[in-house]
């Protein structure tokens, strides 16, 4: 358990943990020379069982308020210091608020100097102590008269913190590790220590953290817990943690700084937050205020955003967003403080609920649903209400990161809540069953509803369903949702379109028979090199135009494509060629390829082979520099699953490769683009040839 001293400077808070512990906290010079705490000092007292119970001892000056959020962040009780001869005092009343906006309801009043007063006197402070704790965290605490001096009191008080000990439930390790830093310092053939409470998670000897907001690198060489060697340091422990790696320094780590899981190492400026103003203000807090903001052990300037555009009145509580003129590493739910920019008094404080505020568009009815559920302290409940808030689906890890979670905690929620969460691009997309329900039926309806509209298309464009559908999904977590959902066999992917599963589009009777002679030429021996648009119209005797309006229908159904103007190759060939091309930069030294090893495997020409490359660049399935290219794993099979590299020129068969061995020769599954593969993806639009 961590006990930390708060109360008026010179109430005697150092000289009673001298008491407890025999230690001396004051451990800086130009402290003992004069007599008060201007850092944190800290001190252990071990306890029979083995356990050890550590002591923070804060500064009581107002110059010094400051230092005390950063020992305060990692307290379990608390021990409120008021000395006998001068009573409850300013700094009395200001680390009382702190102790009540920081939540910290464990706690004990301790009235120091008892042997300088008279029974009567402490008897009025005592009266005086109640009145002023009174509605705060520390109302019905017991008060206990103690002198450092004489030893009075000094025993029950240790066996009442060592009973409160044994009372307090150690905090959960679950989560992912963090470690505010409120002190640095090198030692002798050591290196690098940084101390600090373990905020969350655990941390054991050879882990890789990182400092945040810097993301400094670091490997943890080894741990002092409570003051004692240990090879793990867990949640609620006293750490001091021996650093090592590239940059780390004692000038590169600073008290305000965060050792944590490299997964959580995403620094904010701006956090949405709810507020509580302190009755004992003068002043309501306005528009844009300017303040110090606490966390943690951390202070930064801040500006305080409204999001109703009412000025925050005294004692009153609001939804504001803070602006902050450095970031920080912080999590939902985290406890904060601010003072007035000139350090003089505590304003208030409140909790973080959303560290990726946005700038724009704070106070819309959707973004005021998420902050409610965001709200919510019940992590669960808060993502489960946030699923059903606009716009109906969040990014688990996200969520997870900023909560500080770990990977086990995620997925526990994930499956209580029976989610549906799809992986796409290091985002884990979650969605509740029955939005999940809605979302798959409102797709179905609108691809029926394409069919029926257009019975002679192939399917609908990736692109245009995925704007037509709520939740709005990123195309990379769009194009997984409908592998998933194709899954299932009610709908069919082919390439850049989404059709039914059943649907078959069929040309009309007189149609069929002239694509049969058009197909016949565009293949064979020369599909690599197929005739243009006028030279089968000549060759079959028919209108040219009434040619290419049947090759264009027969492009949207995904029999052919056009390569060029007028340039059209059977679909399947496409797919031969993304193969063959694939298979020719495997076999290059540099990986990459040009136009001219293309077309000695197609043996088509120059000419054509620069054709087929710049059709390939524009739908995203080759990547260019200069004249070189290579392939874009992630869009292989854009034009349908590809063939194997060996049915190329020669005429031998091709066998098409499923999405299984895409994925054993690839590395990972596709994540397409939803476009049509007639148009380039926007990225590339400009440089689409007229």
């Amino acid at each position: 358990m961590i006990i930390g001293t708060a109360g008026h400077i010179d109430h005697g808070k150092t000289a009673l943990v001298k008491a407890l512990t025999g230690v001396d906290g004051d451990r800086l010079k130009e402290e003992k020379a004069r007599g008060i705490t201007i850092d944190l000092g800290f001190a252990y007292m071990p306890v029979a069982d083995g356990r050890i119970i550590g002591f923070i001892d804060v500064p009581g000056h107002e110059r010094f308020v400051h230092t005390m959020f950063a020992g305060a962040s990692g307290i379990d009780l608390a021990l409120l210091v008021v000395a006998a001869d001068d009573g409850v005092k300013p700094q009395t009343l200001e680390h009382l608020a702190i102790l009540d906006l920081l939540g910290i309801g464990n706690g004990l009043i301790v009235i120091t100097k008892a042997d300088l007063a008279s029974a009567d006197r402490l008897a009025d402070v005592t009266a005086e102590i109640k009145a002023a704790v009174a509605g705060t965290v520390l109302e019905g605490a017991d008060v206990l008269p103690v002198s450092a001096a004489t030893g009075q009191g000094v025993d029950a008080l240790r066996s009442r913190l060592i009973a409160a000990a044994n009372e307090t439930p150690a905090r959960s390790s679950e989560g992912a590790f963090r470690l505010a830093v409120d002190r640095v310092f090198t030692l002798s053939g050591i290196g690098v220590v940084v101390t600090g409470t373990v905020l969350s998670g655990f941390v054991g000897v050879g882990a890789q953290v990182q400092i945040s907001p810097s993301g400094l690198s670091a490997r943890v060489r080894s741990i002092h817990a409570q003051n004692t060697p240990a090879e793990i340091g867990w949640a609620g422990d006293r750490c001091a943690l021996n650093l090592a790696g590239l940059g780390v320094t004692k000038e590169s780590i600073r008290r305000g700084d965060v050792v944590l899981n490299p997964a959580l190492h995403a620094p904010t400026d701006r956090i949405d937050a709810v507020l509580h103003v302190l009755p004992s203000e003068e002043k309501a807090v306005s528009q844009w205020f300017p303040v110090r903001l606490h966390h943690a052990s951390a202070e930064v300037g801040a500006r305080i955003v409204l999001l109703d555009d009412k000025s925050v009145q005294p004692g009153a509580t609001a939804d504001v967003q803070l602006v902050l003129d450095a970031p920080i590493a912080a999590a939902v739910a985290d406890r904060f403080v601010i003072r007035d920019v000139s350090a003089q008094r505590t304003i208030g404080g409140g909790k973080f609920i959303d560290l990726r505020a946005p700038a724009r568009k704070r106070r819309t009815p959707e973004r005021r649903a998420q902050r409610a559920a965001l709200a919510i302290d019940d992590i669960k409940a808060a993502f489960a209400a946030l699923l059903d808030a606009p716009p109906f689906t969040a990014d688990l890890s996200t969520f997870a990161r900023d909560h500080a979670l770990s990977v086990a905690q995620a997925d526990r929620i994930a499956s209580e809540l029976d989610l549906v969460v799809i992986d796409a691009e290091g985002a884990r997309a979650a969605i509740s069953p029955d939005r999940w329900q809605s979302f798959v039926a409102a797709l179905i309806e609108r691809v029926t509803q394409f069919h029926a509209n257009n019975p002679d298309l192939q399917g609908i464009g990736r692109e245009q369903l995925r704007l037509m559908l709520e939740p709005r999904l990123s195309t990379p977590v769009f194009a997984a949702a409908l592998y998933k959902i194709a899954d299932k066999g009610e709908i069919a992917l082919d390439g850049a379109f989404v059709r039914l599963a059943a649907h078959q589009v069929r040309l009309t009777p007189a149609d069929e028979d002239t694509w049969k002679i058009i197909a016949r030429q565009l293949g064979g021996n020369e599909r690599f090199r197929p005739p243009r648009v006028r030279d089968i119209a000549n060759s079959i005797k028919s209108p040219e135009r009434d040619v290419r309006r049947l090759m264009k229908l027969a492009s949207r159904l995904g029999r052919a494509d056009e390569i060029a103007h007028d340039h059209f190759f059977l679909r399947p060939t496409v797919r031969e060629m993304v193969a063959v091309a694939a298979d020719v930069q495997a076999k290059a030294e540099t990986g990459w390829f040009n136009a001219a090893e293309l077309r000695d495997r197609l043996d088509n020409g120059r000419k054509v082979a620069i054709q087929i490359l710049e059709f390939f660049d524009r739908n995203g399935v080759t990547l260019r520099k200069g004249d070189q290219r290579r392939m874009n794993q992630h869009r292989l099979d854009l034009f349908g699953s590809i063939v194997h590299a060996s049915a190329t020129a020669d005429g031998g068969e091709s066998s098409p490769v499923g999405r299984s061995d895409f994925k054993s020769e690839w590395g990972s599954e596709p994540a397409l683009g939803g476009f049509d593969s007639h148009s380039p993806p926007p990225s590339l639009a400009k440089k689409r040839p007229s």
